[in-house]
């Protein structure tokens, strides 16, 4: 292999996975952690206790030094009452350490009378596990908010974004405290930095207000000071960047209820279908990057405006955006150059970023509004898988699941919740029709289904308009039906069959679907060849795993183009395991589920991150049996 060259000469080479060491999550959970060491884990003993004081439940757990324990329990199904979902304002997340010490912060002093402090009753949300500890949890009282995203996946609302409403005392001769004391002497449970803009505001909001405020914070950082209570009104927005198609969805970070959705093709489309004619554009033209990070910024704000305006949400109401995208669309949209992601060793600036000011994205939303950058694996493996794999549970799930994006650049992780594999496998772009004679994109007129109906085929359309062409799920469809008619032989040959439909044109044999829409034996071929490398990289992935496709429980099929893809169609054409199709399911657009994860729960973005670890990544260049295994998975299951 050559040490330079674009992907497109050395398609399975991946960036070497990143290893995000636990310490920068424990310091984030804790400043006071620095210098500890991170990558420890301590034992929990959790009892969940009946109101007579039985015990209802009992778990032990292992969790990395310094994660809260209300963290610990959440992430391991054990429910605490809170309303505030672990920020410490709602004082209801009481239990009792029965075991060990923990020393009381000022809020326990608060919540808990001495002789209690004494007995050892702490607040969860301010414990911090540095040593093994045994904890008693009392029943609950109240029902903490919670959202459902993902595939099922139910989580604790706990938004970056807060909001506490304060009535302060107006100054006095006696009372000389400076305006940013007297606020943040309000506020018990955060301890903010701000900025200079901040104190230029609030001066004048306090007084206009009879100082009577709202102080916003995006995590430790107070980004804002608005007159009167707004606590109720707080917004998110959470970006899928695809390379074809960007979905925003606006929330409300109140209830984790959607309030708007809007989708448009991304505009950068006229520089190239895929992530290597863009990063192609970049090197050849100097003014490459500029131009298409002002396309994906423009594409980003049009859905900016479009889901305020459907909502009737003004955008200085939106405080935070959390982004999930591929590592070169990532790269390009924060100005970074994509070139290193193109050429061998294929090497990203960074595999995690740090909150960026939401204008850096080109977002007129609040002017001190925050960016959530989804991680990523490696250059082929990026955010929005990684967003993906959290919406659906890659870490939690004990069943052994199959997640399959299928795209052009396929990527696909198999795991039972212990033991997790990525691999990145180059489909090209057979499923989106792109390499297709008469392939069309998932519009109007476009055969999406085509079925076997008394030995005749029968197509549907899209709308139900007139045929203008075929699109990918209309594709597998045709050709796992010709093979079930033996028009297609198992090689994915046309059988010379008395069929008034299998025709030769120019040279070549075409099979008309529609009077003006047919398949051609290329198409078939590029489907194949699309199929075998995605199949390929599963049967590997089993391979290193160490089982057999049998043994897999549930397929999982992502993307827009999953959403549509016939299970029973996909397993003909042996896209997929030979299992039975009520296990194959369409997981829907987790990349976009995965960022409304990060806005509605700053646990779930701590889960993203620690999925760098989590994640062992399987190169399939390097395997030596890698052409010999593409070539059997060539042929249709017949």
């Amino acid at each position: 292999m050559a040490e330079h060259g674009l992907l497109a000469s050395a398609p399975w080479k991946q960036l070497l996975k990143h290893r995000h060491d636990f310490l920068v999550m424990a310091k984030e959970f804790n400043p006071d952690l620095a210098g500890h060491d991170g990558a420890s884990r301590v034992k929990l003993h959790f009892r969940a206790l009946e109101k007579d004081g039985e015990v209802s439940a009992e778990k032990i757990v292992t969790v990395p030094s310094g994660v809260s324990a209300f963290d610990a329990a959440s992430w391991n199904g054990i429910a605490i009452d809170s309303t505030c979902g672990g920020y410490g304002t709602c004082k209801k997340c009481k239990i009792q350490i029965t075991d060990g010490s923990v020393e009381p912060s000022k809020l326990d002093f608060r919540a808990f009378t001495p002789d209690e402090i004494q007995s050892g009753w702490r607040l969860a949300c301010m414990v911090r596990t540095t040593k093994d500890i045994s904890i008693d949890v009392p029943p609950l009282t109240t029902r903490p908010k919670a959202a459902t995203v993902g595939v099922g996946r139910q989580i604790i609302l706990r938004p970056g974004i807060q909001k506490r409403y304060v009535e302060l005392s107006e100054p006095t001769l006696s009372d000389q405290r400076t305006d940013i004391v007297r606020l943040l002497e309000a506020i018990e449970d955060i301890e903010p930095t701000y900025s200079l803009d901040i104190l230029r505001e609030l001066p004048t909001v306090l007084r206009k207000n009879n100082f009577k405020v709202t102080a916003v914070f995006a995590d430790q950082e107070l980004i804002a000071i608005e007159g009167g209570d707004t606590s109720e009104i707080r917004y998110g927005i959470a970006f899928d960047l695809g390379t074809t198609t960007v979905v925003a969805t606006l929330i409300d970070l109140n209830t984790g209820a959607p309030a708007a959705v809007k989708s448009i093709l991304n505009k950068q489309q006229p520089f190239g279908a895929d992530v290597i004619t863009r990063i192609s554009a970049t090197m050849m033209d100097p003014e490459g990057l500029g131009k298409l990070r002002t396309l994906a910024q423009e594409t980003l704000a049009q859905l900016t405006r479009e889901v305020c305006e459907e909502a009737d949400v003004n955008p200085l109401n939106v405080y935070e955006v959390a982004m999930a995208g591929n590592a070169t669309m990532t790269q390009i949209i924060l100005g970074i150059d994509p070139e290193p992601l193109g050429v061998a060793p294929f090497i990203m600036a960074t595999a995690d970023y740090q909150p960026v000011d939401a204008t850096e994205l080109g977002l007129s939303i609040h002017p001190r509004g925050k960016a959530i950058i989804l991680p990523s694996l490696g250059a082929y493996v990026g955010g929005d898988i990684v967003a993906g794999a959290l919406a659906s549970g890659m870490d939690r799930d004990k069943r052994l699941r199959l997640f399959i994006d299928v795209g052009t650049n396929c990527e696909i992780i198999l795991g039972n919740g212990e033991k997790i594999l990525a691999t990145a496998a180059p489909a090209g772009p057979a499923f989106e029709a792109a390499s297709i004679k008469c392939g069309v994109r998932a519009a109007a007129g476009a055969i999406e289904t085509v079925k076997v109906v008394d030995g005749k085929l029968e197509i549907g359309t899209i709308d139900d308009a007139p045929a203008i062409g075929i699109c990918g799920s209309g594709l597998v469809d045709a050709v796992a039906c010709l093979v079930q008619l033996g028009i297609l032989d198992s090689s994915g040959k046309f059988n010379a069959v008395d069929d008034p439909n299998l025709v030769e044109r120019d040279g070549e044999k075409i099979y008309m679907l529609t009077e003006d829409v047919f398949l051609s034996q290329r198409d078939v071929r590029e489907l194949q060849f699309a199929k075998a490398a995605i199949a390929t990289g599963w049967a590997l992935l089993a391979e290193e795993f160490g089982i057999e496709d049998k043994d897999i429980q549930q397929v999982l099929l992502a993307g827009s183009f999953g959403s549509y893809l016939s299970p029973a169609s996909a397993v003909k054409i042996g896209l997929v395991p030979k299992i039975s199709v009520l296990r194959i399911v369409s997981a829907g657009n987790v990349a976009g589920e995965g960022a409304k994860m990060a806005l509605l729960s700053t646990q779930e973005r701590h889960g993203a991150m620690t999925l760098l670890d989590e994640i062992k990544y399987v190169e399939l260049s390097d395997r030596e049996d890698f052409n010999d295994k593409f070539v059997e998975r060539l042929a249709f299951p017949v």
